[in-house]
């Protein structure tokens, strides 16, 4: 545009705000009214190679995302193929998924021509024109599956509207829009058919290491299961190694879905069973479900994890993960997340996870160390907390006892907290200065959790120090959540993989509990209400008994940020290094 000048004033070098919007809004439309028109009578479609991450948004599968990562060009671009376009959709990401205070890219129809622009919504979902537009359209395509729409985001915008693109979890949501509307404030997104995806947008540009000739594959999936009929199932299916199965090291593993279900298996992870038992029963069940043995719940040891929207993982070259072998357990239990919103009845799987594995061992075996908090109930969050924040420890003295001289290699992590999760943060610490972030999401989510491979592999040296942060939101809750096992306890857990591996398996801290004693104590004289302190009650019940004030939440996050800790470094025996 033209600077403007009126008599009497000096010239302006850029529009107004109102201008600026309604300019750039206009030419978004008129632009984009076009590249609809001419492209979408061409029946070429973009090369899947383009876009190596794909995902689908909706439950039905009528929505589909694939995108592809620039880091040079700090940049996301963006297909997505729609496959029974109506009058629109949105698309866009907010904080946890919220359609109020969300980034929207919009493509909408008053029944006549079609528009595509870049939005917002206010905290009471109104949407508006953003003045500055980043969302770029690059092409529309239709095809005999449908609409494949190509566009562009930067990481980051500057614009306070949008949303920032970071490492870690992102929320995405979109909204299909079934009837015309004449304009876009005339979107009603509480009217529209929508939902959420959680996804890893930013991920890792890693240099797949070459195979050897004489891996094998195995896989370990459902055998053919009707998923039930309800929203959320976590699936169980005990599988075995085959008799006198040697040591081998997993050096790669990705997903099978079987085809039609990719939008109902939400996430899985094959265990290993503990080697201290000589056998474990056949199950094919729920997980919750009473009929599952208890000896089920010895399968804990991590073999792979898989999220949606996660490609292979693959293990470094000089790195794998053993099993099978003397000391190695023969069994291991398969669990699947089923997100199955629509309820779809009589809906057959087969999903699991394949593995690659050798005989040809590797130069290390990886190793899997739990960072974080002790599961302990003397780690407490208040009721109400929007953002309450715990520490664990990995201390300088037991990296110190249980490191090798030369260190370790940190490849990948998975970040682990239960349903008031919101950050997860871990960074190395060396000579009491942090050194760098290991792994971060600030937008964690306790649905959405996978084993990530790292940009770049961290090195820890004896004497570092590895600090786990997580941040909890506890505003639906009336009583104390302690730490514990419970879905309704909490957790802060980071399972770090690293090479070569040691005997060190868990570094964690938690309060001195006789600092949170004396919590108590000062709680009792300083308030009208009794809090019982005596020893023959219990850590959650003397927490559920107090008044919780403005004073004793914060005398708890002081206790919690000074009081001296109880740190656990431990063998894989759970024996503690002296």
């Amino acid at each position: 545009l033209p600077s403007m000048q009126t008599s009497g004033t000096k010239p302006c070098p850029c529009p107004s705000f109102k201008l600026r919007e309604v300019a750039s809004m206009y030419f978004t439309m008129i632009a984009v009214f076009l590249v609809i028109l001419v492209v979408a009578l061409q029946g070429s479609v973009p090369r899947g190679s383009d876009f190596p991450y794909k995902v689908p948004l909706d439950p039905q599968g009528l929505l589909e995302l694939s995108w592809n990562v620039s880091y040079p060009e700090q940049a996301v671009h963006f297909q997505l193929l729609v496959r029974d376009l109506q009058f629109g959709l949105l698309f866009g990401m907010s904080d946890r998924g919220e359609f109020e205070n969300a980034d929207l890219a919009v493509l909408w129809s008053d029944g006549h021509n079609s528009y595509f622009g870049d939005a917002w919504s206010d905290a009471e979902g109104q949407l508006h024109m953003d003045s500055q537009q980043d969302y770029q359209l690059l092409g529309a395509r239709r095809a005999p599956e449908g609409l494949y729409l190509l566009f562009r985001r930067a990481f980051s915008t500057c614009d306070p509207k949008d949303y920032l693109i970071e490492d870690g979890t992102v929320h995405l949501i979109y909204g299909i829009l079934e009837n015309p509307v004449r304009s876009l404030q005339a979107i009603n997104i509480s009217g529209i058919h929508r939902g959420l995806q959680r996804v890893q947008l930013l991920k890792p540009n890693i240099t797949v290491p070459e195979l050897p000739s004489d891996m094998k594959t195995m896989e370990i999936t459902a055998p053919n299961i009707v998923i039930p009929s309800q929203e959320t199932t976590y699936w169980c299916y005990m599988a075995e190694l085959p008799d006198g199965f040697p040591k081998h090291h997993i050096i790669m593993y990705e997903p099978v879905i079987t085809a039609g279900n990719e939008a109902l298996v939400h996430h899985m992870e094959v265990f290993q069973c503990a080697a201290e038992f000589d056998s474990f029963p056949h199950y094919n069940g729920p997980c919750d479900s009473k009929m599952k043995p208890d000896r089920l719940n010895y399968c804990r040891h991590v073999l792979a994890a898989w999220a949606m929207g996660a490609q292979a993982f693959y293990y470094p070259e000089e790195a794998g993960l053993a099993f099978g072998g003397v000391g190695s357990s023969r069994y291991l239990r398969l669990e699947i997340h089923y997100h199955n919103p629509l309820v779809f009845k009589g809906r057959r799987d087969s999903s699991g996870i394949r593995l690659y594995y050798t005989a040809t061992l590797r130069r290390y075996d990886a190793g899997i160390m739990e960072l974080g908090l002790v599961y302990t109930p003397v780690m407490a969050i208040p009721p109400g907390e929007d953002a309450f924040v715990l520490t664990g420890y990995c201390t300088d003295k037991c990296t110190q006892l249980a490191l090798p001289a030369a260190g370790i290699r940190i490849f990948a992590s998975q970040l682990h907290t239960h349903l008031a999760g919101r950050k997860v943060v871990t960074v190395l610490s060396r000579d009491g200065r942090e050194q760098q972030v290991v792994n971060a999401d600030g937008h964690y989510s306790p649905h959405f959790q996978e084993i990530r491979m790292l940009k770049e592999v961290v090195a820890v040296f004896p004497g570092d120090e590895l600090i786990t942060t997580c941040t909890y939101n506890t505003e639906d809750r009336s009583r104390a959540t302690v730490g514990g096992f419970g879905i309704l306890e909490e957790m802060c857990v980071n399972y770090v993989h690293y090479y070569p591996q040691m005997q060190l398996e868990l570094c964690k801290s938690a309060v001195d509990p006789g600092y949170l004693h004396r919590y108590f104590n000062l709680v009792n004289r300083f308030n009208d209400e009794e809090v019982c302190t005596c020893p023959q009650v219990s850590v959650p019940q003397q927490f559920s008994s107090v008044p919780w004030n403005t004073f004793n939440r914060d005398v708890l996050r002081s206790l919690y940020g000074f009081a001296p800790i109880s740190v656990h470094c431990n063998k894989s025996s759970a024996v503690r290094f002296p």
